[in-house]
């Protein structure tokens, strides 16, 4: 197999491309924080070569996950990977069910606790740990929808 020098060249000059890319990439930390959010961090108490070497350590182990900031109807900061699916899921209500007066809180038997986001009241008889699903809704909301009585309303997890 015969290698012509061009090709070596051009190979040389995509990996140092590539390594170039990589480099522009990386933003320090001074970069990526507002102000506040440095000093909370305590950051602002290194000193240069310290925080020169700490800027070193993430530009040569740092891997990045990008994230969506989305607001809820509550008006709460939730952060989702943006590669991480919200996905509906099933259980049941733990324990009674009569609707939702505010801000209800569902506890459901997985452990889960779901609150009521949207303003509002509903009503429609008593249900012994009725089956709920909770699916994704517009603009990173969550719609729990209530099997027996065909209902639904918007919430947020709480725990």
């Amino acid at each position: 197999m015969r290698l012509k020098i061009g090709h070596l060249s051009l190979g040389a000059a995509l990996l140092l491309l590539g390594v170039a890319a990589f480099a522009a990439e990386f933003s320090s930390l001074e970069e990526r924080m507002s102000q506040s959010e440095f000093h909370a961090a305590g950051l602002d108490k290194l000193n240069p070569e310290e925080l020169k070497a700490l800027n070193e350590w993430l530009r040569a182990h740092g891997t990045t996950t990008t994230v969506t900031q989305v607001l809820t109807p509550s008006g709460a900061l939730v952060y989702y990977p943006v590669d991480s699916k919200r996905e509906a899921f099933e259980s049941r209500i733990d324990g009674g069910f009569s609707g939702w007066y505010g801000k209800t809180v569902f506890r459901l038997e997985n452990g889960q606790e779901w609150t009521q986001t949207e303003s509002g009241q509903f009503s429609n008889g008593h249900y012994d740990h009725p089956k709920v699903k909770i699916k994704p809704a517009l603009l990173g909301s969550w719609l729990m929808w209530v099997e027996p009585c065909g209902c639904s309303v918007r919430v947020e997890r709480t725990k």
